[in-house]
């Protein structure tokens, strides 16, 4: 669609009709009213623009009003006085530059800076981009696209006795603005919260709830601990792909955002300990000893206004539904995966196999030991684990992928471990007792007691039966060999009968007879 023409060329078009009507002795007065009404101005000025044209052969051609421009070096003091007009204007005065009267430089100030360039001048980038104007995206379907982002809780709780303010890791689903997973840190979550995340925004369970699945989309800033490989992998086996965004565009996640302004507002605002609270005069703060949430709790409530969120706010893009009912009632298919599947994709791979020795596996300058390992010694596993922790492991066959087990850190293993590691060891060479036993069994010929001077008979010797058997199974039966020519007698042969010759009698002919 072309752009729309501006006053001056919708002037000129108009005075130009009234001149050429006026040429054909056309005009009357209704006609030059009707255009002073349609621009909103006197008849009189539309009587002064026809006479602009008449003295231009028919072109109207407005005479711009001479205004002050400020020139480089007078921007320059702006700048340096933080968008500061009057301010520069007097220094430039001082200076001895011809400068117009203050009310004359201000207006020349306010057309050459936009007012979000003079809010950046005055606090910066944060102020400047309040005055940017963004766009609206398409909402799609579930899980076509998430946003993910980290905020800091402006609460202060107890973690092991001492003061942190938590951090929250979201993902937000695009379409219904649902909190599909969320993992909570007492520190500034590296790519072990954001693999918790996501491995609590993909399942759904009866403890993650209806929200889940594989999207298609997730859009992240630049935080290094959302573009690093194991989260770029964990992704990439989903078939997720990335989308990065610029440095500091909030308005390019607008839902997580949203999210994030909300938890402060109507969470973290009422709970002791918030960082916002108003102060006393010298910034003291109104309770100095005012008792600390420990994290367990705040963990707690975190999740409880989550749900609240999911299943009771009705934001206004979702036009009075819910999260829960707007997701409930889109028809997309939601594309899921097994826990143990995902359990392996939210694991950071070792990059080569690694071997059990007698101490188990070796990495990191550490032992980590399990009790399927006996009798593996010199098999090799491939490793993955959760970052930042590195009391487990997870070990699986590098030809076939399949999990074989964990693994714990030597010196950290529970007593139940413990116990486990010694039991295994014990089956393991019990079983090894009970295989040579039984080869030197097989071994040694036992033979039966006798009350008389015979042969001795092995114990073993299998009977007749039970050998025949054994020779049909190996091909060595023989019909031959077993038949009984002789159990029924044949009747005597007919006279007329041919008789067979023996071998060694030479046959007689007629010729040979006298």
């Amino acid at each position: 669609m072309p752009p729309a023409p501006d006053d001056n060329t919708l002037r000129a078009a108009a005075i130009h009709r009234l001149y050429t009507l006026e040429k054909s002795e056309q005009l009357t007065r209704t006609r030059i009213i009707g255009v002073a009404d349609a621009f909103g101005v006197d008849p009189r000025t539309v009587d002064r623009w026809l006479a602009n044209a008449r003295a231009n052969n028919g072109i109207y051609q407005p005479t711009n009003r001479s205004s002050f421009t400020l020139t480089p070096h007078m921007l320059d003091a702006v700048t340096r006085w933080r968008g500061n007009a009057t301010a520069a204007w007097r220094e430039l005065r001082s200076e001895g530059h011809p400068v117009p009267s203050l009310p004359t430089f201000h207006r020349a100030t306010n057309r050459a800076l936009t007012p979000g360039m003079r809010a950046g001048l005055r606090s910066g980038e944060t102020a400047r981009r309040r005055f940017d104007v963004s766009g609206e995206r398409d909402r799609h379907h579930r899980n076509h696209a998430w946003e993910t982002d980290h905020v800091e809780a402006s609460v202060k709780v107890l973690v092991e006795g001492h003061v942190r303010k938590p951090w929250i890791t979201f993902f937000v689903d695009c379409a219904t603005s649902a909190i599909c997973g969320l993992a909570i840190t007492p520190q500034r979550p590296s790519r072990e919260a954001v693999l918790v995340a996501i491995r609590d925004a993909v399942l759904i369970d009866e403890h993650h709830g209806p929200f889940g699945g594989i999207p298609t989309y997730v859009r992240v800033d630049g935080g290094k601990e959302f573009l690093c490989a194991a989260v770029k992998e964990a992704l990439g086996v989903l078939g997720t792909e990335i989308i990065a965004l610029p440095p500091f565009t909030p308005e390019g996640k607008g839902n997580v955002e949203a999210v994030n302004g909300a938890i402060l507002k109507t969470l973290f605002a009422g709970l002791p300990g918030y960082t916002h609270a108003p102060t006393l005069r010298g910034g003291k703060p109104v309770d100095p000893d005012q008792p600390l949430l420990p994290f367990e709790e705040f963990v707690r409530l975190v999740l409880a206004w989550v749900h609240r969120w999911n299943h009771e706010n009705t934001p206004r893009s979702l036009k009075g539904q819910t999260p829960r009912q707007a997701w409930d009632a889109d028809p997309a298919l939601i594309d899921t995966v097994t826990a143990e599947d995902l359990h392996t994709y939210t694991l950071e791979r070792h990059g080569k196999p690694l071997t059990i020795n007698n101490g188990g596996i070796r990495w990191r300058r550490r032992n980590y030991i399990a009790d399927w390992m006996h009798g593996r010694v010199g098999e090799k596993v491939n490793l993955r684990y959760l970052p930042h922790h590195d009391h487990r492991v997870e070990l699986y066959d590098p030809q076939t992928g399949r999990h074989l087990g964990a693994a714990v850190m030597t010196g950290q293993a529970t007593r139940q471990q413990a116990i486990s590691l010694k039991r295994a060891r014990t089956r393991e060479a019990d079983r090894l007792r009970a295989q040579l036993r039984k080869a030197e069994k097989s071994r040694n010929t036992r033979y039966a007691a006798v009350t008389s001077p015979t042969p001795p008979v092995p114990l073993d010797v299998m009977p007749e039966e039970q050998a025949l058997e054994h020779l049909r199974a190996l091909d060595g039966f023989d019909l031959a060999a077993e038949a009984l020519p002789d159990l029924i007698q044949l009747p005597e042969p007919d006279g007329e009968w041919t008789l067979p010759l023996h071998p060694n009698q030479r046959p007689t002919h007629s010729k040979d007879q006298p």
